[in-house]
Parts: structure tokens; C-alpha cells; sequence
């Protein structure tokens, strides 16, 4: 008996929260637009410990030009994997400002770890190949609300 509860405190403390029990994509999340030179893009937020940990879990598509903004309390390393991931994305950890700090090309359900080369307090995720084929690279700037010196 000692050893379910042993167990059972484990799962609670640290894998059965909502974002890790949630078997369905997660579609009503808040949207805002933001900008990468002429480009608009359309993006869910995840500003929630519950949103950021599913993501874009379970999705079978993103359409083109959207994305998915993670946003976190204060700028520190983040790092993505892929599990329950159907689609390939890349990564771009975005500083306070707005400015792409590193990009990463991430395959569908893995587990590998893709970090921010700098502490960072934004992650936007789009279909993999969007920055590449609109010549985004690190050291571009986004605009737009989220990005604005506190």
C-alpha cells in the first residue's frame, strides 16, 4: 500500500497534470497577430503552465501562417520536444524585444530537447520551413504587442 501512494504522489507531483493527460488538441486558445516584416501572423497563445505543456499536441495540421506564441512569466532557457506532436515545426526562442535569439527544426513525435541559445521569455512555433522560405533568420525582429520592453 505504501508504495501506491509512493506512486501515486509521483503522478501527481509530476506527470499527471492536465497538459500531460490531455489527449485532444486544445483549439480555443486566445489569438493575437504579430508581424515578421511584411508578413502577418496569426497566433494562438499559450500563456498558461496547462496550455504551454500540450502546445500543439494531437494536431493533424496548422494552417499556413499560423502559429502558436508560448509565453512565459520572465525570460529564462526554454526547450520544446515533440512528443504527441503530429506535424513538424520549427521553433524560433524570441527575446523581450521581439528579436529571434536561435531557430530549431523539430521532427514529429520525439523527445529530443530544442533549446534556447539565451534565456528567452517567447517561443513562437510555425509549420516547419515557414522562416526559411520567407528568409527569417536569427537576429530578425518580430512586432507587435507581446513585444514591448517591460
Amino acid at each position: 500500500m505504501k508504495h501506491i501512494a509512493s506512486l501515486f504522489f509521483y503522478c501527481l507531483a509530476f506527470w499527471c497534470t492536465p497538459g500531460w493527460a490531455q489527449n485532444a488538441p486544445q483549439l480555443n486558445l486566445p489569438r493575437i497577430q504579430i508581424t515578421a516584416g511584411m508578413f502577418l501572423i496569426d497566433t494562438q497563445v499559450a500563456a498558461t503552465q496547462d496550455q504551454r505543456s500540450t502546445g500543439l499536441m494531437h494536431r493533424q495540421q496548422m494552417p499556413a501562417g499560423e502559429g502558436m506564441l508560448f509565453v512565459f512569466d520572465g525570460p529564462s532557457e526554454q526547450c520544446f520536444w515533440m512528443k504527441n506532436t503530429l506535424i513538424p515545426l520549427t521553433a524560433a526562442f524570441v527575446a523581450d524585444d521581439g528579436t529571434i535569439v536561435n531557430l530549431a527544426d523539430m521532427k514529429p513525435l520525439t523527445t529530443d530537447s530544442h533549446c534556447s541559445a539565451k534565456p528567452v521569455r517567447y517561443v513562437l512555433e510555425m509549420n516547419q520551413g515557414w522562416f526559411e522560405k520567407k528568409g527569417i533568420k536569427a537576429g530578425f525582429k518580430l512586432a507587435g504587442r507581446p513585444f514591448v520592453i517591460r
